[in-house]
C-alpha cells in the first residue's frame, strides 16, 4: 500500500462545500479546488490579448469581451483537460499517493459519468469559441488534439512537460488572433516563451511524484534531469522570460524576472512541499508579467 502522505488534493473545502453533496466529485474531477491549473491556462491568452491590443488603456470593449470570455474559457477547458488526463490515467493515479484520491481513481465517479461531463464541459466550450473570429476558432479545433493525447505522452517519453507546454500555450495564439485576426511574430514568440515556462514549472511539480512515478513507470523531465533538474529549469526560465520580454520590449517585466530568481532560489527538488509551493507560484510570476504589458 502506498503511504505517502503529500497531496495537494483538498476536498469539501473552498468551492465544494458550497455545492450539492452530488456534485462535489465532479468539482474535484474539474479541479476546482485548486485554481493553479487554471491560471497558468489563462495567462498566456490574456497576455496576448492585452499586447495585442496595445496594453490596458487601449482596450476597446471587443478586447474586454474577448477577456473575459478567455477566462470563462480557460476554467472550462482546464476542466475539460482535467477529465481526458483523469480518464487516461484512472490506473496509473491508483499507484502515485498524491492522485490515489482523484474521483475516478477512487471509484467516486466512474467513466460514463466523467464522459458524460467531459461531453458537456466541451459543449460550454465551443459556445464560448463560435464567439471569435474564423482563425481563432481554427485554432481552438487545433488545440484539441493536443488536449487529447497529453496525458499519454508521460507514457511514451521523458519529455511529457514539453506537451504541456505545447497545449497550455495555445492561448497565446488563439489571444492574439482573437484581437488582430492573425498571427504575428510577437505571439509566436509568446508561445514559445510559454513553452519554456511551462517546461520550467512542470518540472518543478513533477519533483512531488519523481518516487512514485518511478516505481509506476511514470516519464518526467524531474527524471530525467535528475539531481541537475535545479540548473535545467533555470536555463528553461531564462529563455522563457528572455522571449517574453522580447515580444513585449516592456521595462516593467523586471519585477517578473525577480520573481524568477526568487523561484530558483526558494526551491528544495527533493522537498515536495516546497515543490508545490513554488510551483504555485508561477501564477504571480504570469500576473506580474501581465501588469507588465499592461502598462
Amino acid at each position: 500500500m502506498n503511504t505517502k502522505t503529500h497531496t495537494d488534493i483538498k476536498r469539501e473545502g473552498g468551492v465544494e462545500k458550497l455545492l450539492p453533496r452530488f456534485l462535489r466529485p465532479y468539482a474535484a474531477l474539474a479541479r476546482l479546488d485548486r485554481p493553479i491549473g487554471m491560471w497558468l491556462l489563462l495567462l498566456p491568452g490574456w497576455w496576448a490579448i492585452m499586447l495585442a491590443s496595445g496594453g490596458v488603456t487601449r482596450m476597446d470593449g471587443a478586447a474586454w469581451k474577448t477577456f473575459a470570455l478567455f477566462g470563462i474559457g480557460a476554467i472550462v477547458m482546464r476542466a475539460a483537460g482535467c477529465v481526458v488526463n483523469d480518464l487516461w490515467d484512472r490506473d496509473l493515479d491508483k499507484k502515485v499517493g498524491r492522485t490515489s484520491a482523484r474521483p475516478l481513481a477512487s471509484g467516486e465517479v466512474n467513466v460514463r459519468q466523467a464522459i458524460g461531463f467531459l461531453v458537456a464541459l466541451l459543449g460550454v466550450g465551443l459556445i464560448i469559441l463560435l464567439q471569435m473570429n474564423a482563425l481563432t476558432i481554427l485554432l481552438g479545433i487545433l488545440s484539441l488534439p493536443l488536449i487529447a493525447i497529453y496525458p499519454l505522452m508521460k507514457r511514451f517519453t521523458w519529455w511529457p512537460q514539453l506537451f504541456l507546454g505545447f497545449t497550455f500555450n495555445f492561448g497565446a495564439l488563439m489571444g492574439w488572433s482573437a484581437v488582430t485576426g492573425a498571427i504575428e511574430f510577437p505571439a509566436v514568440l509568446l508561445y514559445v516563451g510559454g513553452i519554456f515556462w511551462t517546461l520550467a514549472y512542470d518540472t518543478i511539480y513533477a519533483h512531488q511524484d519523481k518516487e512514485d512515478d518511478a516505481l509506476a513507470g511514470i516519464k518526467s523531465t524531474a527524471l530525467l534531469f535528475g539531481a541537475e533538474s535545479k540548473k535545467y529549469v533555470s536555463v528553461f526560465f531564462a529563455i522563457a522570460y528572455v522571449l517574453i520580454f522580447t515580444a513585449s520590449q516592456s521595462l516593467f517585466l523586471v519585477p517578473a524576472a525577480l520573481h524568477l530568481a526568487w523561484q530558483l532560489h526558494a526551491w528544495k527538488p527533493d522537498d515536495a512541499a516546497s515543490s508545490l509551493r513554488v510551483f504555485k507560484s508561477n501564477r504571480d510570476f504570469g500576473i506580474l508579467v501581465l501588469a507588465g504589458m499592461a502598462i
